[in-house]
C-alpha cells in the first residue's frame, strides 16, 4: 500500500447532493480494493487559474488515501467518466515519494 491524494475540481453550480455522490464515488472506490481514506479536506470554491469549460470557478476537495498501486487506474478512470468532475489530479504524498 502507498499514500496517495487525489485533488479533485467539481462545477461549483452542482447542488450539495451531487458533491457528496461524487465524495461518495471516489471513496467507494478507494475502498473497494482494500484502500482507506485517511483525510478529506473541502477547500471549497476557489477562482481557476484559467477557464475550463467556460468555468471560472470551481469546488476543490482534497482526498488523502493509501491504495495499491495497480487501483489507482480505477480510480482514474472513475474521475474521467463522472461528468459533474471538471479537472482531477492523483499523486504520491510528499512523505511517500521521497522514500
Amino acid at each position: 500500500m502507498k499514500a496517495y491524494e487525489i485533488l479533485y475540481i467539481v462545477d461549483p453550480t452542482s447542488d450539495d447532493k451531487a458533491k457528496d455522490a461524487v465524495l461518495e464515488r471516489i471513496e467507494s472506490t478507494i475502498k473497494q480494493d482494500g484502500g482507506s481514506v485517511d483525510s478529506v479536506d473541502k477547500w471549497g470554491k476557489r477562482e481557476l487559474a484559467y477557464e475550463i469549460n467556460k468555468l471560472s470557478e470551481g469546488d476543490y476537495t482534497l482526498v488523502n488515501f493509501t491504495a495499491d498501486p495497480q487501483s489507482i487506474s480505477e480510480l482514474d478512470r472513475v474521475c474521467r467518466i463522472n461528468d459533474a468532475i471538471v479537472r482531477h489530479m492523483i499523486t504520491l504524498r510528499a512523505e511517500q515519494a521521497s522514500e
